[in-house]
């Protein structure tokens, strides 16, 4: 590993390739099929293995997700769109909006409040009840902000309208909306309600309780910068490193979730597969390990650790 910060064009080599992106997403279709076979062929004993399997799918799916919206999973852009949409219903979240929000994070991070999935966590005066439930559910690892992280950003559609959003790509994202909640209800309506809470409940809430660990993670309770509303520039991203956090899950873990956990150097070099993450030979400088960080986080209260910073309250983990 070097200490110098590789330039982009010193990366060109590490692009995505038709057979690797083809790779992973039939590594998640298969293990999603296997799951879910698990999950509804009777027993317990293969539910139980058929949920773990599923949430684990689930959280790879997200992580498929993440590359195709970058249009890194596949060197086609037809082929990332196709699995896009796909990986956005089995993660609860429109592909549409995601592709347009999650390009608006990587521009604006580093600016608490122009970043539109922080925004809502600039520090301010929160009520009683609001304070209690946050600090329950972080307490009791019920994953409120996965819920409230796809509601917020990528469904609530009066909030997409006011991020400024070009007319058609609000347009298109109304659709991949509406579209996407349609299957879900014919999927309730074919399946009935009881079939699939039993075929795939256990297997969802696993995976957003995974996911709040793995998205708070990123970005917080690291030092953000507040705008004001000043006019100020994007931070670019070879300097977005002091912006977030990596976790270092092991390493065939990371290979299953295409280095999700690599978050800096993502942010550094967003063009770059997230397969291909670790091949750069650089270590960022705020990566820790993925137990440490459940441990440490956990001792702090949901309020503390979603509002604040390592400046303000010491954790520096």
């Amino acid at each position: 590993m070097s200490p110098t910060v590789p330039v982009p064009a010193a990366l060109a080599h590490l692009r995505p390739t038709n057979r690797l992106g083809l790779r992973h997403s039939a590594l998640a279709i298969g293990s999603t099929g296997l799951a879910l076979w698990l999950s509804s062929s009777g027993g317990w004993g293969r539910w139980a293995i058929g949920q773990l399997l599923l949430a684990a799918s689930l959280v790879q799916w997200f992580a498929i997700l993440h590359e195709c919206g970058h249009r890194t999973l596949f060197r086609a852009r037809r082929l990332n769109t196709v699995v896009g949409v796909l990986a956005g219903v089995m993660t609860i979240i429109p592909y549409a909006s995601w592709v347009r929000v999650h390009g608006r994070h990587h521009k604006w991070t580093g600016w608490q409040d122009l970043d539109p999935t922080t925004e809502s966590l600039v520090p301010r005066p929160l009520s009683t009840w609001e304070r209690w439930l946050i600090n329950v559910c972080w307490r009791l690892w019920i994953p409120l902000f996965s819920v409230l992280y796809r509601y917020g950003n990528y469904w609530n559609l009066s909030r997409l309208e006011g991020l400024s959003f070009r007319a058609e790509d609000l347009t298109l994202m109304r659709r991949h909306i509406v579209a996407q909640l349609a299957f879900y209800c014919a999927l309730l309506i074919v399946a009935g309600p009881l079939t699939a809470v039993s075929v795939a409940g256990a297997a969802v809430l696993l995976s957003l309780m995974a996911e709040d660990l793995v998205i708070l993670s990123q970005h917080t309770h690291v030092p953000l910068n507040v705008s004001e509303g000043k006019a100020v520039p994007p931070v670019p991203s070879l300097e977005q490193e002091e912006f977030t956090r990596s976790l270092r899950f092991p390493r065939w873990v990371s290979a299953f979730l295409l280095n999700f956990d690599a978050h800096e150097l993502h942010h550094m070099y967003p063009f770059v597969p997230g397969y291909l993450l670790r091949r750069i030979p650089y270590q960022p400088a705020h990566e820790v390990g993925w137990w440490e960080w459940i441990r440490a986080s956990k001792r702090l209260s949901g309020v503390v650790l979603l509002f604040n910073n390592r400046e303000t309250t010491g954790f520096r983990l």
